[in-house]
């Protein structure tokens, strides 16, 4: 039986552009042959509509394009997943769901049974739980239906929550020949071998092959990464779609698996994932061009060198906005870069502004030290700049804050917080450094000096990042066990061999900046747990 899995990039909102994706795929799997043909979940809306779902005229809408699609459905057997009206809305007014449609006809529905509400997903908000699934008669064969997360409960990978149904189970006395997954399951580090995990052990309950179509492309802060994929029924791999791309992928459901899995590096992975999320950031708001402050630092270059893989180069444009406390060698360093990635540098000094600010101000700051004030006032000048920049030339300007600097209030509020995207704000300091070291071994362009001089904001004379903070990479294994892992100071401290007041302060400073990261520019997600989406914490409460 061959399958075709139609690994699409959809735009949200955007219901003509993706029907007619769909229905590229349609003509593909009848000129293939294929016997059924499944999409994404929601594929037909894109994932997340979020709140999009709640507009009365876009779910009629979704109507009227679902129509169009089962009148092109002639010759062929296809899954698609859509939003639709719940004809009993006893608790909510959707159901997220997998119409079934044939040779021009709707034979009908299977509507999605475990509906996630933690870390990125808000499912419950808008959508009524379906019942169990049941098999569906197609091509001769026994094929069960499930939505995303329905296959992930059955395994012990499903950290977050707990339902009290299980797809999986209800399923397993039906014996089904096949079972399809339509998913929007976002990308984050490793979690491609955590979905090919839940695919093997959830064919091996049930003993029948599985194939899971998953959603590619960045939409807002949330990245996919494809790879659609097929196991037999003893959880071999039969094959998997490309990663981070669009792919009409088909395969034959019934071959035997190999027991060898792909293997992607991590580091590979988060390279091809924040420059696909920089490029439908861009691409589906229909805009081009970025702009960046240039400091001569890592984190700016690496944010460069991913614009200009994602944009080209003659859409980058980098600033460099030396101060008084800005090295010579910064500033060689921003020049290099900018000859080695070739995009346009333009330098426009901040001595004037800044000594115009502080003449302006010395009346009200007469008899008070110089503090971080006077640090603020420099970044808040180079901020101004770049989004005048950005508003006369319609640029988007990114944000070049990483995640460490981001949990430690170690940026400026209206300055280098300022922006359209923060392309490294899920990255941990010791992630900017690794992957930065990755791309120059693919292409030489981060000057040597940038890669391996200590960390510097350049907002004081000779200042550096452990002034006031420990060594970064004591701050990101404080940061992963107390974000994504949730453990507490004490735990943390003994685990990591670290003094406890040390651990005590380094959370405390993650609590206090809530209010800075509320009001940072989203960030493109590839940690399980990321400031930018799927955590919430109050920015005023006392429990450190």
């Amino acid at each position: 039986m061959h399958i075709l899995a139609a690994q699409m990039n959809p735009t949200i909102g955007d219901l003509e552009g993706n029907r007619l994706k769909i229905e590229r795929a349609f003509q593909y799997a009848r000129a293939a042959s294929a016997d059924l043909l499944i999409t994404p979940e929601l594929a037909l809306t894109g994932y997340p509509p979020e709140d999009l779902l709640l507009l009365p005229h876009m779910m009629r809408a979704v109507e009227q394009e679902l129509q169009k699609l089962i009148q092109a459905s002639q010759d062929l057997t296809a899954i698609v997943g859509l939003p639709r009206q719940n004809p009993h809305p006893l608790e909510k007014g959707l159901l997220n769901s997998a119409a079934v449609i044939q040779n021009g006809k709707l034979l009908g529905y299977y509507d999605k049974n475990l509906l996630p509400t933690y870390d990125v997903f808000d499912e419950r908000r808008y959508f009524a739980p379906g019942a169990p699934p049941t098999l569906w008669d197609i091509a001769g064969h026994r094929v069960a239906i499930t939505i995303c997360e329905d296959v992930w409960q059955h395994t012990d990978l499903l950290r977050h929550s707990s339902y009290p149904s299980d797809p999986i189970r209800d399923l397993m006395s039906q014996k089904p020949d096949l079972l399809v997954n339509l998913s929007a399951s976002p990308y984050n580090v490793g979690k491609k071998n955590s979905r090919f995990q839940v695919c093997q052990r959830t064919a091996l309950a049930l003993g029948c092959p599985i194939i899971l179509c998953n959603q590619v492309g960045g939409n807002d802060s949330l990245i996919f990464d494809g790879y659609s994929l097929a196991v037999d029924a003893s959880g071999h791999l039969i094959g998997e779609a490309a990663g981070f791309q669009e792919e009409f992928w088909i395969v034959d459901i019934f071959e035997k698996g190999d027991e060898k899995i792909p293997h992607h590096p991590d580091i590979e992975d988060l390279h091809a994932a924040l420059v696909l999320g920089v490029r439908d950031y861009f691409g589906k708001l229909g805009l081009k061009k970025a702009c960046i402050g240039l400091s001569g630092g890592i984190d700016s270059a690496l944010v460069a060198v991913l614009a200009v893989e994602a944009l080209g180069k003659d859409n980058v444009w980098g600033v460099s906005m030396p101060s008084r406390y800005s090295s010579t060698g910064s500033q060689e360093d921003a020049a290099i870069l900018a000859r080695n990635l070739g995009i346009t540098l333009e330098t426009i000094p901040i001595e004037k502004p800044f000594t115009a600010y502080l003449d302006l101000l010395n009346p009200h700051f007469e008899g008070m030290q110089g503090d971080t004030t006077e640090e603020n006032l420099q970044a808040r000048i180079r901020g101004m700049i770049l989004m005048a920049l950005s508003n006369k030339r319609n640029m988007i300007v990114l944000s070049t804050g990483n995640k460490s600097e981001l949990a430690m209030g170690y940026s400026t509020l209206y300055g280098d917080l300022c922006g359209g995207l923060a392309v490294i704000g899920d990255l941990t300091k010791q992630q900017v450094y690794a992957l930065s070291h990755h791309l120059n071994t693919l292409k030489p362009r981060i000057p040597q000096n940038t890669l391996e001089k200590p960390p510097s904001a350049e907002l004081r004379p000779n200042q550096k990042d452990t002034d006031s903070l420990p060594d970064y990479a004591i701050v990101d294994k404080v940061l992963k066990a107390y974000i994504e892992d949730h453990r507490s100071p004490t735990q943390i401290a003994q685990a990591e061999r670290l003094p406890l007041p040390l651990v005590q302060d380094l959370i405390h400073r993650i609590h206090l900046n809530e209010y800075k990261r509320r009001q940072a520019p989203p960030g493109l997600r590839i940690s399980e747990k990321a400031f930018s989406v799927g955590r919430r914490f109050p920015i005023v409460q006392k429990w450190d």
